[in-house]
């Protein structure tokens, strides 16, 4: 276990040891020892704790900050393909990043971000990316509006300084492809499309999505 990035995340989220030895079921003097790195999780502790900050098991074994750092950017390059001060609905933009991950590792055998999708009851996402969304927002680096009961996020001044030098020229051109082809359309529209996928229908629901499975999908029905 990467202990720093353990400690980080329950200082990051505001939660004591206790707090956190609660969530995962063993005593407080454990979870020191977690943290002192004396004790290994056990399986189904460790994916407690993957739970309780909605990211995966194997992001607590290593810092994915690389891979953090990309799919920010992935992000910030939709919003910016999108155009101007369109604001993008949080469910529709998920699923635009998604769409990216998967048509990437379609034709190249590896996604862009590198980071693993679960099935939930709105579609594939990875479960960093609500996290993400909230420290954005915490930075203002993106702005979100509450309508009716969409979220929509837009760019802020703050965010126009992200960069996106860890995209290469054939990802950057297949973002904007994607973003181009669902720019104009509803959420409701892309997220059938997204739940009529094989990745999405083959899985159950809480499940990682294995990337292998787009590999099944009709050109035509990537994205």
């Amino acid at each position: 276990m990467n202990v720093k990035f353990i400690k980080k995340l329950r200082a990051d989220n505001g939660y004591s040891q206790a707090e956190v030895a609660k969530e995962i079921g063993i005593s407080r003097s454990l979870y020191i020892s977690v943290e002192k790195d004396k004790r290994e999780l056990s399986l189904k502790e460790a994916d407690a704790l993957s739970r309780l900050y909605r990211i995966t098991i194997s992001d607590l074994v290593t810092n994915n900050k690389k891979k953090y750092k990309k799919y920010e950017q992935m992000l910030f390059a939709f919003l910016r393909s999108i155009g101007g001060d369109k604001k993008v609905p949080k469910t529709k933009l998920a699923k635009l990043l998604y769409f990216s991950d998967f048509a990437w590792f379609y034709n190249n055998h590896e996604s862009m971000s590198g980071l693993e999708y679960r099935k939930i009851e709105h579609g594939p996402v990875p479960d960093y990316y609500f996290r993400l969304i909230e420290e954005l927002d915490g930075d203002d680096k993106i702005s979100i509006e509450h309508k009716d009961k969409a979220l929509l996020i837009s760019e802020t001044r703050v965010g126009e300084k992200v960069g996106d030098d860890l995209l290469n020229t054939k990802e950057k051109k297949l973002i904007k492809e994607i973003a181009n082809r669902w720019k104009n359309k509803k959420t409701k529209e892309i997220v059938g499309f997204a739940h009529s996928q094989i990745p999405y229908t083959f899985v159950d629901k809480g499940d990682i999505i294995p990337y292998e499975l787009i590999t099944q999908e009709d050109p035509d029905h990537v994205y």
